[in-house]
């Protein structure tokens, strides 16, 4: 029963550090007037933007001759899984630690 009580005591004690973590965490931030800054120095320290989108262009269509067939790239599939293939055959044959770190001749990276 102690063990119990003991448990129970942790978890309450726990959770009311979390709750004080969050608290703290989500507290809007309190400025004081003797920080206050300057109207011409907030333009200048502004956060910076990164995920504002960029100025939309007109749409480049993609030229018919730049798409690559669905036969050629089935066929670099196939090409790399046959040299991945080989590539395991010649390990399990002769397990290295370099066979096992190098890598295959294939042009997709694995």
């Amino acid at each position: 029963m102690e063990m119990l009580l003991m448990g129970a005591c942790l978890s309450m004690f726990g959770l009311a550090v979390t709750c004080l973590a969050f608290g703290a965490a989500t507290r809007p931030e309190r400025s004081a007037p003797a920080m206050a800054v300057k109207p011409e120095l907030a333009k200048a320290a502004a956060p910076a933007r990164f995920f504002v989108q960029p100025p939309v262009q007109a749409a480049i269509p993609i030229a018919a001759h730049a798409r690559v067939p669905l036969e050629v790239l089935l066929l670099q599939i196939e090409n790399h899984v046959r040299l991945e293939q080989a590539a395991v055959e010649s390990f399990l044959q002769t397990p290295t630690s370099a066979l096992l770190h190098s890598r295959t001749i294939s042009t997709l990276v694995n």
